[in-house]
């Protein structure tokens, strides 16, 4: 493929970002920031302009499970996005053919929001709430901006921590503004609380089994965009 992108990639970290990069992408790491996302997302839209009928939105990285059978590893196909008080359906036709490369996936509504869910009691909540099968940090501001521009979007996501797993303190603060692991604020957490050292090397396990799924993914996407 060659010119303008067709596929804008939305991820949260640089992972994930090395993960489905490739030609024909476009990729837009977030950081943990959703006003920093938007931001971005949007002014790159606006150099587009409308001018753009094959792009799509692809909000793409790991995810907390949220429905309790589902597993670190497993793949999750929005069939919507559920944030800020809104409920945005992704693109059933584009979902669908996604789908028949991930056969394995699952396709479900997903949760979104500014901050990170990592508590148990909070994942129960939100799952009752929503039944949202798992929660990112970015899918709602890909809904929000794919809405506003009119573009279809999509969510492939992939579960790296499970639902009745609590994400320790330390992996909380582990990322930086540009996506990147903060080795230091780790380092800091863990020595304020080294209690948390077993929960937080479940927590690289799970996510180790999410980026593996994710490369799979990725080189499922790129063998042709739907």
């Amino acid at each position: 493929m060659s010119g303008s992108p067709r596929l804008f990639a939305v991820v949260g970290m640089i992972r994930e970002a090395r993960i489905i990069a490739g030609e024909g992408v476009k990729v837009v790491i977030g950081g943990g920031s959703s006003a920093q996302l938007e931001r971005k997302l949007d002014g790159l839209l606006n150099a587009l302009g409308y001018g753009a009928p094959d792009l799509m939105l692809l909000s793409f990285g790991v995810c907390g499970a949220l429905a309790p059978d589902l597993k670190a590893g497993d793949l999750v196909l929005g069939s919507a996005v559920i944030g800020a008080g809104r409920s945005w359906p992704t693109d059933p036709q584009r979902t669908e053919a996604l789908h028949a490369r991930l056969a394995s996936a699952r396709i479900a509504a997903v949760a979104a929001g500014d901050e990170a869910v990592g508590s148990v009691e909070a994942k129960r909540a939100l799952f009752e709430a929503t039944r949202a099968v798992a929660v990112d940090m970015e899918s709602h501001i890909v809904a929000r901006l794919a809405e506003r521009h009119g573009l279809p979007f999509a969510v492939v996501r992939a579960v790296s921590d499970a639902a009745d797993h609590a994400l320790p303190p330390a992996a909380l603060v582990g990322m930086k503004a540009d996506g990147s692991v903060d080795i230091a604020a780790v380092l800091g957490a863990l020595a304020r609380r080294p209690g948390q050292f077993p929960a937080l090397m479940r927590t690289a396990r799970e996510a180790g089994a999410g980026f593996k799924a994710l490369e799979g993914a990725a080189a499922a996407i790129r063998s042709g965009f739907p």
